[in-house]
């Protein structure tokens, strides 16, 4: 195994206590004493999320399809690539192909596993699993209940744009098209 070149500083928390403060349905809230790598107590506060996928879902023209939804906590409307919530004991692949499906009406015959992503490393312990999606063909959409948005596709250069313009600032989107965008050069 190959040397870190640097010379880092361990720089590890010791979990002294940690109680819950929260339970909800899908998060987790708790508050922790640690004791820092200089011996020093410290307060944590932090979000356990059960993981997430992001669809990178491409059409045969190179076009995105996109959602566009409102989002409670900004109170706006955001637009963004598919994504969701992985189920308890539920693989990521699988959470993709069905959230896929039903947010949007497509299956994909091509699935990429592209990166792992922990979008709020300072405050939660969520993973984003993203994935491209290619060979679509549409279906019939089977939204969640509750669950409201516009489904649009876009060419690639145009959703960059948005992203550039601050149009797509959802953090997992930016990523995404990122990543498909160093994708199409390869």
């Amino acid at each position: 195994m190959k040397s870190d070149p640097i010379p880092f500083s361990d720089l590890t928390e010791t979990t002294r206590s940690s109680k819950e403060v929260y339970r909800g349905k899908m998060l987790t809230v708790h508050e922790d004493v640690v004791v820092l790598s200089n011996g020093r107590p410290a307060l944590r506060e932090y979000i356990l999320h059960p993981g997430a996928v992001i669809i990178i879902a491409q059409l045969d023209n190179d076009d995105v399809v996109l959602e566009r939804q409102f989002r409670y906590p900004l109170r706006r409307h955001m637009i963004e690539l598919p994504a969701g919530k992985i189920d308890p004991g539920e693989a990521p692949l699988v959470t993709a192909q069905r959230e896929l499906l039903e947010e949007t009406g497509y299956e994909a015959a091509q699935w990429e596993h592209i990166a792992t992503v922990h979008p709020s490393v300072g405050y939660a312990d969520e993973h984003i699993e993203l994935y491209r999606a290619r060979g679509l063909t549409l279906r019939q959409r089977k939204f969640d209940e509750g669950e409201l948005l516009d489904v649009f596709t876009l060419p690639l250069a145009e959703a960059l744009n948005w992203v550039e313009s601050g149009r797509i600032s959802d953090v997992k989107t930016v990523a995404g098209l990122f990543w498909l965008e160093r994708l199409s050069r390869s």
